[in-house]
């Protein structure tokens, strides 16, 4: 299990946005290569783009694993309001990014919307535990739980899966956590997760995923889509 009190840095990726680095496991919230990229193309082209051209929900549900510095959220916040979708949005985090930190992420900046960054601020001041409408298309609701704790059944269109890597969490990569993934799905439900490896993707088919390797994000050759096809 990650320790609480890790040492935290501020560090400028790829495309000018920033993150946080982890210096004692050299990991951090986003991609080196660019946090804003890699969120853009795993998370809204592979995942929120595709469900939406395949779902015929009236409202996308959204369970993201690993809320972090609530950029993912940010970006699927402007999709929704760009393309009138209604999306109810749910963040788990075990270990809350405080709003300090939050603060220094540049993201309404590096995006051009800082028009928009109240929203980024209500994301991160918003209760845990408490659904919040943030516009007519959006809502969000932060849990604060481990990922092993996860019950949902049937809940969600689509689960972005945004866990540190399985090099420094292995535990959270496991047909175990796959196996409540596929259950949070409903049917035709897809998650979709930046990482590639070979021994994530035969987690994700043991539980029963139908499984996907696409063209990865900036600094990655691969990525991975899973389809729950049936119960």
């Amino acid at each position: 299990m990650m320790k609480k009190n890790l040492k935290r840095e501020i560090i400028t990726t790829g495309d000018g946005s920033s993150t946080i680095h982890l210096p004692d496991i050299n990991e951090q919230y986003h991609s080196r290569h660019g946090a804003i990229n890699e969120a853009k193309h795993v998370f809204i082209k592979e995942g929120f783009d595709h469900v939406l051209n395949t779902s015929s929900s009236e409202t996308l549900d959204i369970l993201e694993i690993g809320f972090g510095t609530g950029l993912n959220a940010f970006i699927t916040f402007l999709e929704a309001e760009k393309v009138k979708q209604k999306v109810n949005y749910v963040g788990v985090e075990a270990y809350p990014v405080s709003l300090e930190e939050a603060q220094l992420m540049n993201y309404p900046e590096t995006l051009q919307v800082a028009e928009q960054k109240k929203i980024f601020d209500v994301l991160h001041q918003n209760e845990w535990e408490t659904s919040q409408i943030i516009s007519n298309n959006f809502s969000c609701t932060k849990r604060q739980q481990f990922f092993s704790e996860i019950e949902d059944v049937s809940s969600f269109n689509l689960i972005y899966f945004d866990a540190f890597g399985a090099r420094v969490q292995p535990e959270l990569w496991t047909v175990r956590i796959f196996q409540k993934m596929y259950k949070a799905l409903k049917i035709n439900g897809v998650l979709v997760t930046y990482s590639a490896k070979g021994s994530v993707r035969r987690a994700m088919k043991e539980v029963g995923f139908d499984v996907e390797r696409l063209p990865g994000p900036p600094g990655k050759r691969e990525m991975l889509r899973a389809t729950k096809l049936v119960n």
